[in-house]
Order: structure tokens, then sequence, then C-alpha cells
């Protein structure tokens, strides 16, 4: 492991008219990790990833990814510093082609502006084709489901699964270091699932990626976390693997209302 995690959360708090979304919490992500955050509903865990991508200001708290400072950055900014996300509700451009969405997200690495554009210049063409380029070396990650004939095909005819993977694509397509994902599996049945939580592993093995995924699937989180943080109200009650954190009372009072001993 790096001498200083890559994300680094100390104290991290905010709060809504009077509501502690998150309370003190202090999280850490090691390179090539897969960390799984996982709680009730309501516990902040959405909260916490849009902290991280720039969508919710701290109230209080510290926030460094690879040593500096994220706060006060612009989502744009942060996804340029190397953090991509996906959403609970799946976020694409449904008029725009597969590969027209993988193409899109790659604007924060671009160099060429509006006049270029207007004008068409070499520069810009040239660029237009390494973008393409990379849309499709990236969505050739996912095989036969994002490739081929689908380049063309609008997002909105993907089936549901292939929208998830679509939207990971496009997460990747950022050239990130570390990726947040949000419920990936949600909505998906057993057979997808599976073939999702495959490539999330892929993701760090393969393509070397950071993850840190919210989740309500426990077979997923079994599968693939090397580390399990839960939260619940806002603050960390449980960290530790899946087999520590899964036989933890507290992790049970909170996911079933009671104590191991039934009070």
């Amino acid at each position: 492991m790096s001498a200083r995690p890559m994300l680094e959360i100390a104290s991290l708090h905010v709060e809504f008219g009077g509501l502690h979304a998150l309370n003190k919490l202090d999280f850490t992500a090691e390179k090539g990790e897969i960390v799984a955050v996982i709680g009730p509903n309501g516990a902040g865990k959405t909260t916490f990833f849009n902290v991280i991508s720039g969508m919710v200001e701290p109230t209080g708290g510290t926030l460094t990814f690879e040593g500096q400072s994220l706060l006060g950055l612009d989502p744009n900014k942060i996804t340029a510093r190397g953090i991509a996300r996906t959403f609970q509700n799946v976020r694409l451009f449904n008029n725009m082609t597969v590969l027209e969405n993988v193409m899109v997200s790659q604007h924060c690495r671009t160099r060429q502006r509006v006049f270029d554009a207007l004008l068409q210049t070499r520069r810009f063409r040239t660029e237009e084709d390494q973008v393409r380029a990379r849309g499709k070396e990236v969505l050739g990650f996912f095989g036969t489901r994002l490739t081929g004939y689908r380049f063309d095909q609008p997002a909105s005819v993907l089936s549901y699964a292939n929208r998830r993977r679509l939207e990971i694509a496009r997460a990747m397509a950022t050239d990130p270091k570390l990726i947040l994902l949000d419920e990936p599996v949600a909505g998906m049945n057993p057979v997808e699932s599976a073939e999702l939580t495959q490539l999330i592993g892929k993701l760090r093995d393969e393509m070397g990626y950071t993850i840190v995924l919210i989740e309500h699937d426990m077979s997923v989180v079994q599968d693939i976390s090397d580390r399990v943080v839960v939260l619940d109200h806002g603050e960390a009650i449980a960290r530790g693997t899946y087999a520590e954190v899964s036989a933890n009372p507290q992790v049970i009072e909170a996911y079933l209302g009671q104590t191991t001993d039934g009070s």
C-alpha cells in the first residue's frame, strides 16, 4: 500500500436544515482497492458520493485526493483530477448514440474550443478522431454488448443492463483513477448481477482503477470488496472485511432493527 491513501476523508460533516446527513465521517481508499459502502436507506451513502464528486458542499471536515484538497472544486474540476462516478438512476443522453455518449464524456480532457469547432480546424478534426478512437477502445472493454452495430444505436434502445454498462464506460472515458459506483447492479436479475460483478472486478484487476461502490446486494459486496464500511445515520458504525462487518451486532441492528439476542 502507498504511504498515504489515494482518497482520505476526515471528520466529514454535512448538515441539511439541522439534519446531520454525515456526522464526522472518516474514510480512506488505498490505490487499487475496492471498498464497499453499505447501510440502510437514509444512512447518508448518496450524500457521501455527492460530496466527493463536488455536488454537495460539506459543512465541515477535510477531503483530499492524492494529497490535494477537493473542497470548493466544481464537479468538472474533480472529474479532471481523476474521479468519475455513476448514479443510482442511470443518466445517459438517450438521443445520442452509444459512441457519442462516450465521446462527450471526454470533454474534460479535450483542448479545442468553440472557435476550432465552428471552423472545423485541422486541430479540431485530429482531436475528434482521437476522441472517437478512445471511445471505441473503452467500449471494446465490454465486448459485443456495446460494440459493432451498437456504436451507432441510440442509448435509449439499450437493455437496462447495457445502459448500466454504458454509464460505466462513460465514466472510464474520462480517464479516472478512482471510480465511484452508485448501486451498479440495482434492478438487475441474478445473471446480470453476476456478470456486472465480474466486470467490476476486471475494472480493478485489468484496468487498474480504484473503486468505491455503494451497494445493497450483499452477494456483490461479499464477492468483490476488499473492505466494507457501514454507515448508519451518517456515521460509520463498522469497518472491516465482509465477514467481520456482517457479524457485527451494530450492523445487524441497523439493518434488521434488532440485536442478535432478539431484543
